[in-house]
């Protein structure tokens, strides 16, 4: 029996003394960067040392992520990480506990960085798969990258996945708010984003001023406006609509919100070929429009967004009003004046129609001239916006065309001619 126990006990150290020259091997060949040297040992020698101890479990595991990684076979090296992390860090040999908290890092940043080149090179969907592998390795850190995750599948045109994803993000309640630091550089006067640990160093400094934080907005309202538009482009609508309007009940005078449900309806209205349909969401869309203005007053383009459906349902007065507190609040704002302009001479089609209809009588005779005066008076009424339209975009010929017409029938010949050089010279370049 005493022999038999010593043949084992020698066996067993032989045993233990070939895995570790197979480890000291494989990191030989990994501090040397021969990788694909290194994975080649560490396959042949698998079955030896995984039989093994822990420990040598460990170290097999530790240099099988750190390879993988290296060959970018991403899903290998998170699924030994992953196997090394169920092993007791108390057994782990020196080198593992010293660099296995980093190595999560490096392989995620390895995933993340892989996935921003497939989406350079238009491989959406490859990126998406690397982003939910660096998702899945920690789950309550990296939120981001299912957020980044549903973008790429939808610039992939997988929009069920990209659904799937921003459902998730949805029931998290993630938001992606993030704090920034910002501090005045004195000498230059610009004020410069720094990072928490600069912001800390500098907010004390001579050379810098006004510290101050932020937060970043808020992702959520863009992730229920996706989740709605993808129900949309599926046609369900009703889904949709209720999608947008549970995220409006957790935050009922959010914005944001607000306009991404005007925007579902506009896009419900143009997208639908039934008339009373367009029209009930075209509805829904100035009634939102009207809310947001209450929220955010100061914002021109509700207002211009609230005057484009006046001026379709044809109540032209109010269109004008709405433009004009546009133009008011943002004065270069060009849609603004050239919708303006067309509320104002949308009149005009009627007056040169009657105009063509009248007979020589001295009664059409003298309804020729009143409609005349209205019809000039239509134009006397754009010329100032378009006047000044045209100081904010000196070259935009829609602007400058109308103008130069208007010119020629008020018989302003000097205006006419110089606005037409002018268009002349700006369609020769």
């Amino acid at each position: 029996m005493r022999i038999i126990i010593i043949t084992i006990l020698i066996t067993f150290g032989f045993y233990s003394q070939g895995q570790k020259k197979e480890l000291r091997k494989i990191d030989k060949l990994i501090l040397e960067s021969f990788y694909e040297e290194a994975k080649d040992e560490l396959d042949i020698s698998k079955s030896l040392i995984l039989s093994s101890e822990e420990k040598y479990k460990a170290q097999f595991y530790f240099y099988d992520a750190k390879v993988s990684n290296e060959l970018k076979d991403f899903k290998a090296a998170i699924s030994s990480l992953n196997s090394l992390l169920k092993i007791n860090k108390s057994i782990y040999p020196t080198k593992v506990e010293q660099e296995y908290e980093n190595l999560s890092i490096i392989i995620s940043n390895s995933v993340v960085n892989a996935a921003v080149k497939d989406n350079q090179d238009g491989n959406f969907l490859d990126a998406a798969d690397k982003l939910i592998m660096a998702y899945e390795m920690d789950k309550d850190q990296y939120k981001d990258y299912l957020y980044f995750a549903a973008g790429s599948a939808v610039n992939g045109k997988d929009y069920d996945r990209a659904l799937e994803y921003y459902v998730m993000l949805k029931d998290m309640d993630y938001t992606g708010i993030i704090d920034e630091y910002f501090v005045t550089n004195n000498e230059t006067g610009v004020e410069e984003k720094v990072s928490k640990t600069e912001f800390d160093l500098l907010k004390s400094s001579k050379d810098y001023s006004n510290p101050r934080t932020g937060q970043t907005e808020s992702r959520f309202p863009e992730i229920v406006k996706n989740i709605a538009l993808i129900y949309v482009q599926q046609g369900k609508n009703d889904i949709a609509e209720k999608a947008i309007k549970e995220a409006r009940e957790i935050q009922p005078d959010d914005v944001s919100l607000l306009l991404n449900e005007a925007d579902l309806y506009i896009r419900i209205s143009n997208n639908s070929d039934d008339e009373y349909e367009a029209l009930l969401y075209r509805n829904k869309f100035k009634d939102l429009m009207q809310k947001a203005i209450e929220l955010d007053p100061n914002n021109g383009i509700l207002y211009y967004n609230l005057g484009v459906i006046y001026a379709e349902q044809g109540e032209l007065e109010l269109a004008k009003e709405k433009y004009t507190e546009a133009i008011a609040l943002i004065p270069d704002y060009v849609d603004a004046y050239l919708n303006l302009v067309s509320v104002i001479l949308e009149d005009e089609v009627k007056i040169v129609e009657e105009m063509n209809s009248l007979g020589n009588s001295s009664k059409d005779n003298l309804r020729y001239d009143e409609l005349k005066l209205e019809r000039e008076d239509l134009y006397k009424e754009c010329v100032p916006l378009l006047e000044e339209l045209i100081k904010v975009s000196p070259e935009n010929i829609d602007a400058l065309n109308t103008l130069k017409n208007i010119y020629g029938v008020l018989g302003n010949n000097e205006g006419f001619m110089q606005l037409k050089a002018k268009i002349e010279e700006l369609q020769a370049n």
